[in-house]
């Protein structure tokens, strides 16, 4: 055996932004910026969802879903990488990237499935509302939800062992600031055509037929609301569906043009910056966009912050009256 395939890498270096010191600062902020306000704002969105019985719907059970799924990828993406910055490390141990890169896979996976989830919830709520709470019982939505994380979870499993098994010659020097599976693909010295044809499989049964899946939904959704007669009901019809459809289309739109570029395009500079949409800017907007256009999760919002508001008021008077 070779010698340099026999050399065990035990931490990795993160290259990350130092291309751009210029702006490094700058990223670091803003990244710190949506990581924050992608806490908040999905923490707040699984609150009202658990709190308000008016949402105790499968739509609203899958949206709580989908910020668990946005906390857990966007603090797997993102935290490691602000940590190195205040510390100027920019290392990972082999074990702590190899938990990265499947966290943001299974994270990712999950997302692709459980949106599709989501755009059938719309059609049946839409196309067939008799028989909705029936067809979308609590015992299907929580299987359903259950059926997306143990999908992704074993794709991503699938394939970060199989990257992980491959000689990397000891090489350590990842030009990216996350393990993110390509850029680890990258510093692999032997040859990558089965990994790359699991990865394209899963990638196709994760993308472009889910993908499908909610076009086909969507068309059927759009004809039912087409042959509603009233304005007001067309309206609020399709006000339901906005909010995902836009999830969709920037979800999508970052994760298409990570995954399935073409090969003989090699730019892992662009691939960092659209990554930064795909881990921080996504998350950030999911639930900026389902409370601009959702009425119900506008109004529990408003609920849950004068609820808080006023405990707190009422905690600060019961300390005045007790010191006095």
């Amino acid at each position: 055996m070779d010698k340099t395939n026999a050399t065990v890498v035990s931490n990795f270096i993160f290259l990350g932004f130092t291309h751009y010191p210029q702006i490094e600062v700058i990223i670091f902020v803003l990244c710190l910026l949506m990581y924050l306000i992608t806490l908040l704002g999905n923490i707040i969105l699984i609150l009202v969802s658990v709190l308000d019985s008016h949402l105790h719907t499968p739509m609203y059970f899958f949206l709580s879903n989908l910020s668990c799924l946005d906390i857990w990828y966007t603090s797997s993406a993102l935290t490691p990488m602000l940590a190195n910055f205040i510390s100027g490390k920019n290392t990972i141990s082999f074990s702590g990237c190899a938990a990265q890169m499947y966290s943001s896979l299974a994270m990712g996976s999950t997302e692709c499935v459980l949106l599709s989830v989501m755009a059938y919830d719309r059609y049946v709520a839409i196309c067939n509302p008799l028989r909705y709470p029936i067809i979308m019982n609590k015992k299907i939505c929580v299987q359903i939800a259950a059926g997306s994380w143990v999908t992704g979870s074993f794709t991503a499993l699938v394939e970060t062992v199989s990257v992980l098994q491959l000689s990397l010659c000891g090489r350590s020097v990842i030009n990216h600031f996350t393990c993110e599976i390509l850029a680890i693909l990258k510093l692999v010295c032997v040859d990558t055509s089965k990994v790359q044809l699991i990865m394209l499989v899963i990638s196709v049964l994760l993308l472009p037929m889910p993908m499908l899946f909610i076009c086909i939904s969507y068309a059927f959704i759009l004809s039912s609301i087409l042959r509603i007669s009233s304005l007001d009901g067309r309206s609020k019809a399709f006000s339901t569906c906005a909010a995902h459809l836009s999830v969709v289309v920037l979800f999508y739109g970052t994760a298409l043009s990570m995954y399935l570029k073409p090969s003989t395009i090699d730019s892992q500079e662009v691939d960092k910056f659209i990554a930064l949409v795909y881990a921080g800017l996504t998350p950030m907007l999911n639930p900026i966009i389902y409370s601009l256009r959702n009425r119900e999760v506008k109004v529990a919002v408003k609920k849950l912050l004068v609820g808080t508001l006023f405990v707190l008021f009422q905690s600060l008077v019961a300390n005045d009256i007790y010191k006095y």
